[in-house]
């Protein structure tokens, strides 16, 4: 009895109407893989006929067993199997069979729950589904449906939302409807809320209408970047909300122009062309950053220089591209120093030698410039959400993609914990 015990919390069962054989353990090659193979039979008397619902009696009698072959979790990292003899019985009152079941395996089913359970775990991590497949000794499909039966777990309080929250979208499967599909989150927490199909303003509507007016009414503070449809929905189902323009996006927005503005430069001047294209890094970052003091020999240039010098002589060669350089520089010193007054000086101070991009950033600034305020005078960003979709990104890259958005769906909230698997959920 007692080895019984222990096979049984080897294998993780719990109906003890399972009882193994004497030699209820072997070896052998199954589907081309050395695997173990346990045997044992399940028996127990039953209550009644669960076809006709006759109560157990002398006319309902044993007859012989059925075999099931079940798969079972990896032990030693061999493939296992549970040989299951159920205990089949006739009842003369209806003249039908029936077996003994358990609670260990679905109805009609030879997977194991407790492998379905193994592979709902290991659908949390960041592994593909063909490796958990071949983990769990099962076949990709097999993962699929299990991971899909977490779907109808998937549940949104549609009477509250939290007081601040972050909006972004992401590109998901290639047949997602307007392409990019939407998410949102707890800014406190990085907790996602939901995941939507689409980011286009209709569908968005259609979806924020199903939360109560009261709970819409509560949220405090909504942080975006510069997509317009975002403004126009927030300004039409949360009255009470501040729109926040997130600080990345806005220095992003002029990072980009002096960009462009470089590339334009460098393509018109083959003489410093090497030079340009060598330092761009240095045109981009942080001026109080750079090194000032430490002379040495950089590539393109003959004699010792300091980072500053590099970027001097970069800009000292176009005053378009210099003026530019000095705009980008001012917005990012005012978003740093959270100085509002300093940030709408520059912006209205009219610069005729501004590039044609900076000029276009600029005009989006002056557009935002209500949200950047607020971004400036509050200390919430889209970072959570932009590590969310970093996260986003990597199950995506580990897999080769997906197919189905529902299904990528479902794996995005098991690995981000807003779903959690348990044994009975399977």
């Amino acid at each position: 009895m007692s080895q019984l015990n222990n096979t049984l919390k080897l294998l993780n069962l719990k109906d003890e109407n399972i009882i193994f054989y004497d030699n209820y353990l072997s070896e052998g090659v199954i589907k081309g893989k050395r695997s173990l193979i346990f045997e044992g039979y399940l028996t127990y008397t039953p209550e009644g006929c669960p076809c006709c619902g006759c109560v157990f009696d002398k006319n309902i009698v044993k007859h012989g067993y059925k075999l099931s072959k079940l798969t079972v979790p990896k032990i030693s990292n061999l493939a296992s199997y549970l040989y299951l003899y159920k205990q089949r019985y006739k009842c003369r009152h209806c003249n039908h069979t029936f077996s003994c079941t358990t609670n260990e395996i679905d109805k009609y089913c030879y997977i194991s729950n407790n492998t379905k359970h193994s592979i709902a775990l290991e659908a949390t991590k960041k592994i593909s589904e063909k490796d958990i497949a071949i983990n769990n000794n099962v076949s990709h499909s097999t993962v699929n449906r299990i991971i899909d039966s977490y779907q109808s777990h998937i549940k949104v309080c549609r009477n509250y939302l939290p007081k601040n929250l972050c909006f972004d979208e992401f590109k998901s499967v290639k047949s997602a409807v307007g392409a990019m599909s939407f998410n949102f989150c707890n800014a406190d927490t990085g907790e996602i809320i939901d995941i939507v199909e689409d980011r286009r303003l209709y569908s968005l509507t259609r979806y924020f209408s199903r939360y109560s007016k009261d709970a819409r009414s509560k949220v405090k503070n909504i942080v975006i970047d510069m997509y317009k449809p975002y403004i126009v929905l927030i300004k039409t189902m949360f009255p009470n909300a501040n729109i926040i323009t997130d600080k990345f996006h806005t220095v992003q927005l002029v990072n980009r122009a002096l960009n462009k503005t470089r590339i334009s430069l460098m393509n018109k001047d083959k003489l410093n062309y090497n030079k340009l294209k060598r330092y761009w890094k240095l045109l981009l970052r942080d001026r109080d950053s750079l090194n000032h003091y430490k002379f040495q020999k950089y590539t393109c240039f003959n004699h010792l220089m300091t980072e500053v010098d590099i970027v001097d002589y970069l800009t000292s060669l176009d005053i378009t591209l210099n003026e530019s350089y000095l705009f980008y520089q001012r917005v990012r010193q005012a978003i740093s120093s959270k100085d509002t007054q300093a940030f709408d000086n520059i912006i209205d101070t009219h610069c005729s030698n501004l590039s044609s991009y900076m000029i276009t950033a600029r005009n989006t600034l002056i557009e935002h410039r209500k949200y950047i305020h607020n971004s400036i005078n509050c200390n919430l960003t889209n970072a959570r959400i932009e590590g969310i979709n970093n996260l986003i990104k990597v199950i995506k890259r580990i897999s080769f993609g997906y197919r189905s958005f529902l299904h990528f769906k479902a794996r995005i909230l098991l690995i981000s914990g807003l779903i959690k698997p348990t044994y009975n959920s399977i």
